[in-house]
């Protein structure tokens, strides 16, 4: 393999491991991915570092020598489908080898796919407030505005992200937008219970499968990432504590 199709397959590799890591894949698939890929097309060796935020790849062979590229990844959007997807198309990748040009237009299909409309986001959103609400133990007046409640927030969430506000402050401004409707509505007779009402708007921005992810990373080894990630979390669980109580005081 020349140094130019080295440069091709492995920035392939590291645009798949890249989706992967973005969709909420632990670092050890990531790592295990795009080195099983360039091992498929005959490097004699790689070398994978990753974590949450960036990628670096280098590739031995005996044609190109060393060959090395870096990815700096964005933030992160849990996608299972599509992590899927991405799982399937590095397995044929391995087992049929195909040219650069495929692999990026299967790449380019997956990552374009079709995703949840907002309508129906609205919907999920509405199900997850209302029904954490009655399981902590409120009634159908606090399942009814919390659900609605939930269905704001989602609203003001896409609105935030529109102009690319640091995650931590998108939490903290809907937790506080959540924790002040949640007074309102009991305040005006439509909900009893504001505590049991905030409980299934908080479910929303819980992050608890980057706390999951962390805890499996630091037990496969990859203790920098699990513990990155494990700060994040604890950070943001913080954080939508603070936008609640904060809203909770101003009552």
């Amino acid at each position: 393999m020349k140094r130019e199709e080295a440069e091709q397959y492995l920035y392939c590799a590291m645009s798949i491991g890249e989706q992967l890591l973005i969709s909420g894949a632990e670092v050890g698939r990531v790592e295990d991915t795009i080195r099983r890929i360039c091992m498929a097309y005959g490097a004699e060796r790689v070398d994978v570092f990753s974590i949450t935020s960036s990628i670096v790849t280098t590739m031995y062979g005996g044609e190109f020598e060393t060959y090395t590229q870096t990815r700096r990844v964005g933030a992160m959007a849990n996608d299972l489908h599509k992590l899927d997807e991405l799982n399937r198309l590095s397995r044929r990748i391995c087992a049929e080898r195909p040219e650069p040009v495929e692999i990026k237009s299967e790449l380019d299909k997956i990552c374009g796919g079709p995703r949840y409309s907002f309508g129906v986001q609205l919907l999920i959103y509405a199900l997850v407030s209302g029904s954490f609400s009655v399981f902590f133990g409120g009634d159908w007046k606090d399942m009814a505005a919390s659900a609605v409640i939930g269905v704001l927030l989602k609203f003001l969430e896409a609105f935030i992200k529109r102009s690319s506000v640091n995650p931590m402050i998108t939490a903290l401004l809907c937790s506080s937008a959540g924790g002040l409707l949640a007074n309102l509505v009991v305040l005006s007779g439509l909900g009893n219970h504001a505590d049991l009402i905030s409980i299934g708007n908080i479910m929303l921005f819980i992050p608890g499968l980057a706390f999951t992810n962390s805890l499996r990373d630091m037990f496969s080894g990859d203790t920098i990432t699990g513990l990155i990630r494990f700060m994040e979390s604890v950070l943001l669980a913080v954080v939508i504590a603070l936008g609640f109580t904060f809203a909770n005081f101003l009552f």
